[in-house]
């Protein structure tokens, strides 16, 4: 039986990288038909009272939710996924916090043109964007973040981890993410974060 996952994710969010290369683990390992959707944290905070320097993050942010957006109107869903990957190589383990940097590798590599990159600082596909948004938010709640997971319909938060696990692991914690979420009446279970995000996977052990 395959299962069908939805994945929202913002490309600048540590741990939503962290919790996609553990899907891309269950994926190689399991039949999952992943569909990758954008979201945006600059639009989910857009009405809040965040700090000054969560503000500033923002604009760099939506620079990369409305380049994938683009891309997925443009290209389609191949498309958003192989940019998600070069984006976040770039951004997450690659370090970098420069968009004229980031992007343009990362184009590069997926194999659009440079003068893509204006789609970074256009409006044109924001209502797209804003859609995927909200068809994933709406579905756990205004008081979470990204990731969003959908399997068989079945949505959450999360989960925030790190390092990613491989293998057996990966397989692991997925049946048990996907038992608790499955479970009409369950709704929170947390810790607080002891470390931040580990860009080398756990080894695997298949």
């Amino acid at each position: 039986m395959t299962d069908s996952v939805d994945f929202w994710f913002d490309p600048s969010c540590p741990w939503a990288w962290m919790t996609s290369r553990w899907v891309d683990e269950v994926a190689r390992l399991r039949n999952l038909d992943v569909t990758w959707h954008v979201m945006s944290l600059a639009v989910l905070n857009e009405d809040q009272d965040v700090s000054a320097e969560y503000a500033a993050f923002f604009p760099r942010a939506l620079k990369y939710t409305r380049l994938v957006a683009a891309a997925a109107e443009l290209h389609g869903q191949p498309m958003v996924k192989a940019l998600y990957d070069a984006l976040g190589t770039q951004i997450h383990p690659g370090g970098s916090n420069d968009p004229d940097e980031v992007i343009p590798a990362a184009l590069a590599e997926v194999g659009l043109p440079a003068s893509f990159a204006a789609f970074a600082d256009s409006e044109e596909y924001d209502p797209q964007m804003r859609a995927s948004h909200f068809d994933g938010i709406n579905r756990v709640g205004q008081d979470v973040g990204t990731p969003v997971i959908a399997v068989n319909g079945v949505a959450f938060f999360g989960p925030v981890i790190s390092p990613a696990p491989m293998g057996d692991a990966a397989l692991a914690l997925w049946d048990g993410v996907v038992a608790l979420a499955s479970y009409d009446g369950f709704f929170e279970l947390k810790r607080s974060r002891t470390r931040e995000p580990i860009f080398t996977p756990v080894a695997s052990t298949k």
